[in-house]
């Protein structure tokens, strides 16, 4: 038997229940996938990280969904420096996480309590802009529904940033599978790749906000992710490249109609025509640790 230690944390808020839980299992980076699998499926999360030491970085990092790996994903990040802190084992202010998607820098402000955990996303990769109605054939709605035209962008993992309307299409979206395969099809994606539609509106989901978002998720994973840290640094980067937002400096919100209320403090770097890097900051909450037994 396999014993690992295990923190279950909370990102993105000071609070048990709210943002988006991970599982970390410390120095589960060596198990092999179909292992990394049953445990997200297990969990009933949308993502688990596994660490393990590096050569290049302070700690590696894997991410995993219940249908596989994937490079980088923005919550699980968080969450995992937080179960460092937790125990012991970040104690500084600054460390680098090696991903898939590359090196991480970190840093950890401790004069809040919890942390505030920020993340330098990497400079955005700008991909094919779909046809509207494709997109909002995948969350069922109106192509009059969306504002200007959606474009698939990465900061380390890809998704197709469209900004809707109002508040109201934001709340009717439902995703439709079936719609959303020829969407990935268009894209030139096969559907275990990330490019689902993240929505965004230009207002928050309370005054402290200046975005509000959702991201509908297929299956096997849960049918919505409650704070998406990776696409919220790809839609900061969209908007900023769109000139959408006043400043490059903002607070972004999701989850709050799932009852798990987020935030991340975002900031682009780089004018918008020659955005270098985003960073996402946000707390997090150690809600449970112990052990796994595998």
């Amino acid at each position: 038997m396999t014993k690992l230690p295990l923190d279950w944390a909370d990102a993105f808020t000071d609070v048990p229940f709210g943002g988006n839980g991970c599982a970390v299992l410390h120095g589960g980076a060596a198990l092999d996938n179909e292992t990394c699998i049953r445990v997200v499926r297990e969990t009933s999360l949308v993502e688990c990280t596994f660490t393990g030491p590096s050569e290049v970085a302070d700690v590696r990092v894997r991410y995993f969904l219940a249908s596989g790996e994937i490079p980088f994903a923005g919550h699980p990040t968080i969450a995992t420096v937080a179960a460092l802190v937790h125990r012991g084992l970040a104690t500084g202010d600054r460390l680098t996480l090696e991903t898939l998607a590359g090196l991480i820098p970190i840093e950890i402000d401790r004069s809040v309590s919890p942390p505030r955990i920020v993340m330098t996303q990497k400079s955005p990769e700008f991909g094919p802009c779909p046809d509207k109605a494709l997109v909002a054939d995948a969350v069922s709605l109106s192509p009059s529904d969306i504002l200007g035209q959606p474009q698939l962008v990465s900061t380390g993992l890809p998704c197709c940033v469209t900004v809707l309307k109002d508040r109201a299409a934001l709340d009717r979206a439902v995703l439709d599978p079936e719609a959303l395969s020829r969407l990935h099809v268009a894209l030139g994606r096969g559907d275990a790749e990330f490019a689902e539609p993240f929505l965004v509106t230009l207002e928050g989901a309370t005054d402290a906000g200046a975005t509000y978002a959702r991201l509908l998720l297929p299956p096997p994973n849960p049918p919505e992710d409650p704070f998406t840290g990776s696409a919220t640094g790809a839609m900061a980067a969209y908007l900023w490249s769109k000139r959408l937002i006043a400043a490059p400096v903002f607070t972004a919100e999701q989850g709050h109609g799932m009852g798990r209320p987020g935030r991340a403090q975002v900031e682009v770097l780089g004018p918008p025509e020659a955005i270098t890097g985003v960073r996402v900051g946000g707390q997090a909450h150690v809600l449970i640790s112990g052990e796994i037994h595998l």
